[in-house]
């Protein structure tokens, strides 16, 4: 049997297997017993709380989300069903709806096999740490809200869940430079949540768009996390289409990957740091920036240019959230593709991204590869080593000694900082491994670090 994902904001399995029907009607009962519902079915206003529930475009979704709206039913809650949507979607509808909390049914980038629920707060944030710690608790201990038969909560259907989210993200730049630009560009939403809203807001901005994987039946045309080698023929396409840009969503849409007008695989990490070159361009949007620990350098060195604080926080979305909520940030994410523009909502957005790289490119004059030549010239290598017979902070402790010369930080796993390089070591949440990121010069220098942490922990 595989074994269940639990996270700070939800869970992932595989259905049938680790993700069956009573996990779920537990989980979410969890999630309904702290919203505000008394035993009687009602908060102290009479009013049920009200959930909303969507899902990515996987094969099991339709199901899942039955199932699930159904135990909020149960549980006193009324549902609003806003179906195939993204998952930045469902933050926003959480507040434009007055919603306490949503669950968005989706395993992120996980092969098909999976699905998952990631949950949100009445703030339109995925759970923070001590929300999704309590409900996690409640789901082990089996504690729940059902209510009798005639306080079950209703069921409603969302009409055009997208609408509010576009006008968002339109309202964050300029849509008629873009729109006289006419650009050509490729979508690929892979099957997933993010076709209908990409391609509204892609043709709201003047494009000529050329879609890939539009529909959202979960039929994944290559492996669904947007990374080089599974968007190898992705990028041959963008150049046989002759477009100026490909847009790379993950199966919810909260990631962007990007290719260029030759074909060429630019990656998540440059998503947001062109997104923060941006917001540091403008006056209206300088300030504070926060990264996570495991993103690249780039983003610091372009705060630093514009004289802006750049924060790091631990990885994880609901980390980053909490520090720009901290500092006041302007703008923030995650270098996995994930651009957060609190303009918009407090979660991880390719819809943020596509439009405003457009916008950059737009305002600047030039092509997605000349704005990527001129970021600050980094390389980032990635690994992992298993470690099941050796404990972590064994691992960490014995890395740290290896380099005395390297800036220690122990807030998230191990970051060894030098003044032109870093190296991250953390431990998995879910598998007996240890992951390694560096970042460094060159792709060489990058790939050492990341070697040298390897042998060590090899050794232990």
């Amino acid at each position: 049997m595989s074994e269940l994902i639990i996270s700070v904001s939800g869970l992932r399995g595989v259905v049938g297997d680790s993700l069956t029907p009573e996990v779920l009607v537990r989980y979410v009962g969890a999630f309904a017993a702290r919203l505000g519902a008394t035993e009687a079915g009602r908060p102290a206003g009479g009013v049920p709380p009200r959930v909303i529930v969507g899902r990515d475009g996987r094969a099991s979704g339709r199901p899942l989300a039955d199932l699930v709206t159904a135990t909020l039913q149960a549980a006193g809650c009324e549902a609003l069903s806003a179906g195939v949507v993204a998952t930045p979607t469902i933050g926003i509808l959480v507040v434009e709806k007055a919603a306490a909390g949503a669950i968005q049914i989706t395993a992120s980038h996980n092969p098909a096999a999976y699905n998952g629920i990631k949950l949100f707060g009445p703030d339109g944030r995925v759970l923070d740490a001590l929300a999704g710690a309590d409900v996690a608790a409640a789901y082990r201990e089996g504690r729940t809200a059902w209510v009798a038969h005639d306080r079950a909560g209703g069921r409603q259907q969302v009409s055009d869940p997208h609408a509010r989210h576009l006008d968002r993200v339109l309202a964050t730049v300029d849509v008629t430079r873009i729109v006289a630009r006419r650009y050509r560009v490729l979508l690929d939403s892979n099957h997933g949540a993010g076709g209908e809203l990409g391609e509204r807001l892609l043709r709201r901005l003047g494009c000529d768009v050329v879609t890939v994987g539009r529909e959202p039946d979960g039929r994944y045309e290559h492996p669904p996390e947007p990374t080089a080698e599974n968007l190898r023929e992705l990028g041959a396409r963008v150049l046989a289409e002759g477009c100026e840009v490909g847009f790379c969503q993950d199966p919810d849409a909260d990631r962007l990957a990007l290719v260029d007008a030759a074909g060429r695989y630019v990656g998540e990490e440059c998503t947001l740091a062109l997104c923060v070159r941006r917001a540091l361009d403008n006056p209206s949007t300088r300030g504070p920036i926060v990264i996570n620990l495991a993103t690249s350098g780039v983003n610091e060195r372009l705060a630093t240019a514009a004289g802006v604080p750049l924060h790091r926080s631990a990885v994880g979305e609901a980390n980053v959230v909490d520090r720009m909520l901290q500092v006041g940030a302007a703008y923030g994410g995650e270098g996995n593709g994930g651009p957060i523009d609190p303009r918009v909502g407090l979660v991880r957005d390719s819809f943020v991204g596509i439009a405003q790289v457009l916008d950059l490119m737009a305002t600047t004059g030039r092509t997605l590869a000349e704005l990527v030549a001129e970021l600050p010239p980094l390389a980032m290598h990635k690994s992992k080593v298993t470690v099941a017979d050796a404990p972590l902070p064994a691992i960490l402790k014995a890395v740290a000694a290896a380099c005395p010369d390297a800036r220690a930080d122990w807030g998230d796993g191990l970051r060894l900082v030098w003044p032109d390089s870093w190296l991250l070591v953390r431990g998995s949440n879910t598998e007996p491994i240890v992951r390694l990121i560096a970042e460094a010069a060159t792709p060489a220098l990058a790939r050492e670090l990341c070697q040298r942490a390897e042998d060590i922990a090899a050794a232990i």
